[in-house]
């Protein structure tokens, strides 16, 4: 499951067929779900942000849209791709709709913890980011008030 979401690329040739597909369609009016499904699924497996967040924009559309009997791959994709994305609470709560209609499934159920898991650790490395700058500002500040004490007490040294 890891390897979905930090590895899964799509091939050239397959993501070059599902675009033609798609603009293809697009061109002609009417863009058919599979379709719009297929490519945003290539989309979604991009190393380029920029892809994926066009692959999340498709997905999102075929979940008010699209085919409810699909609605759940929607979501878990949609869970996948935000998670690329480091929008873990988007992602969980996709994966929540998703959970809701299926409970037991263990894809679902695995996917649910390795963002839960990144939530953990991007939060922790956040709080040590946040308590590194803290320490440098304490820190300059006590620099500052050694410094102000010091020259106080070499002015008070001097004016014996």
């Amino acid at each position: 499951m890891e390897a979905l979401i930090e590895d899964d690329t799509c091939d050239e040739r397959e993501r070059a067929e599902f675009t033609r597909k798609y603009f293809d369609e697009l061109k002609s009016g009417r863009v058919s779900n599979t379709t719009k499904f297929e490519y945003s699924w290539s989309l979604i497996r991009s190393k380029a942000k920029e892809d994926v967040r066009k692959g999340v924009d498709l997905l999102e559309q075929l979940c008010f849209d699209g085919d409810e009997d699909a609605r759940r791959d929607y979501l878990f994709y949609l869970s996948i791709a935000n998670t690329k994305l480091g929008d873990y609470q988007r992602a969980l709560d996709c994966n929540e709709q998703f959970l809701s209609a299926e409970p037991n499934n263990y894809q679902a159920q695995e996917l649910q913890r390795i963002i839960k898991r990144k939530m953990t650790k991007e939060g922790l490395q956040g709080l040590a980011i946040a308590g590194g700058a803290a320490a440098v500002i304490a820190l300059g500040v006590g620099t500052a008030v050694i410094g102000g004490l010091v020259t106080g007490a070499m002015t008070l040294f001097r004016r014996r």
